[in-house]
């Protein structure tokens, strides 16, 4: 049997090819969350655990492609499709149930996610690998899924992709506005102000061109003032 190894492409793309790749993402997304509470509801918790962990991932592919399509330069656009690749780089949103608890409303509040430094993208790569395999770890101890897994965690988990997987279709112009509005600012770690600016100027031209609904501008008050529980929180990915 003859078989080619797929090789993984890490080159440019287009508004569109991007707009597709997230829309591709998410809805993959949806599709491992919702399997993965039918396992939850079968009390398969550490599969549950497993899947809800894999749907977390594809949605946090979104911010990555984001990045991909602001990269300026070829060494931008090779550390983009590194951070792709990395599990670690697409689950930082993991927690954000978490935080919303202990009361974070504004887009700052949940900046800690997106620290170079931040410990739990690893724990929860750590989580996927102890819900798949069996391991011996610290004094020759067998972990096993069933016993490492229960069903708060794999609950907790669920949630979180089934929240993080949904979302509507974005469009060829949404990213080519947001290429336009964020490529000035991106990268530019001590520039908030301008970043937090950016982003509104971006959801303002959204709804000029109707593709966010008119009225407030919801980015504008995500950042100064926080949203409230029957917001929406807009798409505002960390860099």
């Amino acid at each position: 049997m003859t078989s080619k190894r797929l090789n993984q492409f890490r080159g440019t793309l287009s508004a569109a090819e991007i707009a597709a790749g997230i829309n591709s993402a998410r809805r993959n997304a949806q599709r491992l969350a919702e399997d993965a509470r039918l396992l939850l509801n079968n009390k398969r918790y550490p599969s549950a655990c497993a899947l809800a962990v894999l749907a977390i991932e594809e949605a946090g592919k979104a911010s990555v492609l984001r990045g991909i399509a602001l990269a300026q330069d070829d060494a931008a656009l090779k550390d983009a499709w590194r951070r792709y690749r990395r599990h670690t780089s697409k689950n930082q949103m993991w927690p954000i149930v978490h935080f919303v608890l202990k009361g974070a409303r504004k887009l700052h509040d949940f900046a800690p996610l997106f620290h170079n430094d931040a410990e739990h993208p690893r724990l929860l790569d750590q989580l996927k690998q102890l819900s798949f395999y069996t391991d011996c770890l610290g004094k020759s101890h067998w972990s096993i899924p069933e016993e490492v897994i229960d069903s708060h965690l794999a609950l907790m988990l669920v949630i979180t992709g089934e929240l993080l997987g949904k979302g509507k279709d974005i469009s060829e112009r949404e990213i080519e506005l947001w290429i336009i509005h964020l490529s000035p600012v991106w990268g530019r770690a001590n520039k908030i102000a301008e970043k937090e600016e950016a982003l509104c100027d971006w959801y303002a031209a959204l709804q000029a061109e109707g593709l966010e609904p008119p009225g407030e501008n919801h980015m504008h008050r995500f950042i100064l003032e926080g949203l409230t529980a029957n917001d929406e929180q807009p798409d505002a990915p960390g860099s």
